[in-house]
């Protein structure tokens, strides 16, 4: 089964030139939380239609109207692994 989960992110970050903030790239939504990215888990949807129809309500709302081209939809498969390795920590500042 594949579900569809819908995020929003609301942009601070100063990743651009000159620390503009990036909304997008190669046709795609930035995300840069460590850098002030916001982002917003709206909800978990059975279709791809029923993610879009949310985001359709969603850029309505305050705040998501700002950055109605800012919403992200990645399908996933149920009772599937996709964090496959372990991680490191890095200290903050290093």
């Amino acid at each position: 089964m594949i579900v569809y989960p819908l995020w929003h992110v609301g942009h601070q970050n100063e990743a651009g030139d000159s620390g503009t903030t990036v909304h997008t790239d190669d046709g795609g939504v930035y995300i840069d939380e460590q850098d002030g990215d916001d982002v917003k888990f709206l909800g978990i949807y059975s279709s791809q239609d029923k993610a879009e129809e949310s985001k359709r309500r969603a850029r309505l709302l305050p705040g998501f109207k700002d950055e109605p081209e800012c919403f992200v939809i990645v399908p996933y498969g149920v009772d599937e692994d996709t964090w496959t390795e372990g991680f490191v920590r890095v200290p903050h500042g290093e």
